[in-house]
């Protein structure tokens, strides 16, 4: 049987990539997972992560990226050379890994490095002052040298989304198949009771534009949930006006109760993919969401929510009254959330390992990928131009 590994980028902070890289070390039993940080944040089976030289720095979840240039370095350096099948799980650096030749690596990319290829977005987002605007593209030069070459090292990308499998082919020149990320349908329950107030899940930073979703509900007096923390907490509470609530972090069963009695989510930032709005949808809630990046793909108009065009607060507000003006039947909403169920990552992760390492991972796992039943949108192998790919790479391996 093939010895499989899972890397992901580092363990720092919660979010959607550290959820999938939990899944896909849970899609295969006995595989390790291997990082360059571990705070703590997550547990795993079997047992911790196996980690680099950096764990050694004190790295938190505020500090973590001013070792930017440290991370490439660190990813190089785990020793994964008796591993014949390697899934990495990166918004950043684990693509960069190095693998015995006749491995397999396949990346299930949830962006390409933002800071690198989006520098000007990024540091307008991320408010950087004149030194950090003039100090870091010099910086980032050689970290996107390094980036180019490290996106040559993966056999077989997988996106997270449309949109980013574009990312990817501009950025990077590779195919990519797009397969959503997990949704725990399971985990949320929907409610009869609408508690009337409006929902924002997500860490509090600047370049989500929450800010937007806060001055909106101020100015149309409207509830406001704010569940999460972030560095931009203290602009938004100042901002904020008497019906809005900050709740920090929330455990999950909390967030699933907010989540069933809420009106809706907004969710106004351009995310890559975004699993908060499928995830509210999950509760039978509707969503106003910025129409821009992931959203677009997983939103559907005036069934599961409503979009707005401009990331202003009035472009917020209009979008609530549009909202507020139609009815939503919970159950259709639910229904969405369905086909991106976890058994549906499921059954398509293991259908593409299968078919691009031929090596019977599924024999490992205990679980068959079928090829009957998914959903509309599977993975096309020949219009993907990876068929040449997997079929000279699964001959090395099987």
């Amino acid at each position: 049987m093939p010895k499989i590994a899972i890397v992901h980028d580092y363990f720092i902070q919660q979010g959607g990539a550290e959820r999938v890289a939990v899944e896909l070390q849970r899609l295969f039993p006995g595989a390790p997972m291997y990082t360059t940080v571990d705070t703590g944040v997550q547990k795993f089976e079997p047992g911790p992560a196996r980690t680099s030289w950096m764990q050694n720095i004190p790295i938190n979840e505020r500090n973590h990226r001013h070792f930017f240039l440290l991370y490439p370095f660190a990813v190089e350096s785990l020793d994964l050379s008796e591993y014949d099948i390697i899934i990495s799980s990166t918004s950043g650096y684990a693509k960069g890994l190095i693998k015995r030749k006749d491995a397999i690596h396949i990346c299930y990319c949830h962006t390409p490095m933002r800071w690198v290829w989006q520098y000007e977005s990024y540091s307008d987002r991320e408010n950087f002052g004149s030194i950090k605007r003039n100090v870091l593209p010099l910086m980032l030069k050689g970290l996107k040298k390094w980036d180019i070459k490290a996106a040559k090292r993966p056999d077989f990308y997988i996106a997270n989304s449309r949109f980013i499998a574009d990312r990817i082919k501009e950025y990077y020149g590779r195919e990519a198949v797009v397969i959503p990320p997990p949704i725990d349908v399971g985990r949320f329950q929907m409610s009869s009771r609408d508690d009337g107030y409006y929902l924002l899940l997500s860490r509090l930073a600047s370049y989500k534009r929450l800010d937007i979703a806060v001055d909106a509900c101020r100015r149309m007096n409207r509830r406001l949930a704010v569940i999460g923390d972030g560095p931009a907490r203290d602009s938004l509470e100042k901002l904020a006006g008497p019906k809005t609530i900050f709740l920090g972090r929330q455990s999950d069963n909390a967030v699933n109760a907010y989540a069933a009695r809420c009106r809706a989510l907004i969710f106004p930032g351009q995310e890559d993919f975004g699993m908060t709005p499928l995830e509210v949808n999950a509760a039978g809630r509707p969503v106003i969401a910025f129409k821009s990046g992931g959203a677009i793909e997983t939103v559907v108009e005036g069934k599961t929510g409503v979009f707005f065009e401009r990331q202003t607060a009035g472009a917020v507000a209009g979008a609530i009254k549009e909202l507020e003006r139609r009815k939503w039947e919970t159950d259709v909403i639910r229904a969405h959330a369905r086909k991106f169920d976890q058994s549906v990552f499921a059954e398509r992760i293991l259908e593409f390992v299968e078919r691009v390492t031929g090596a019977g991972v599924t024999q490992t796992t205990g679980v068959s990928p079928k090829t009957s039943g998914l959903p509309a949108g599977r993975p096309s192998w020949t219009n993907t131009g990876l068929q040449k790919q997997w079929i000279t790479k699964r001959s090395k391996i099987s």
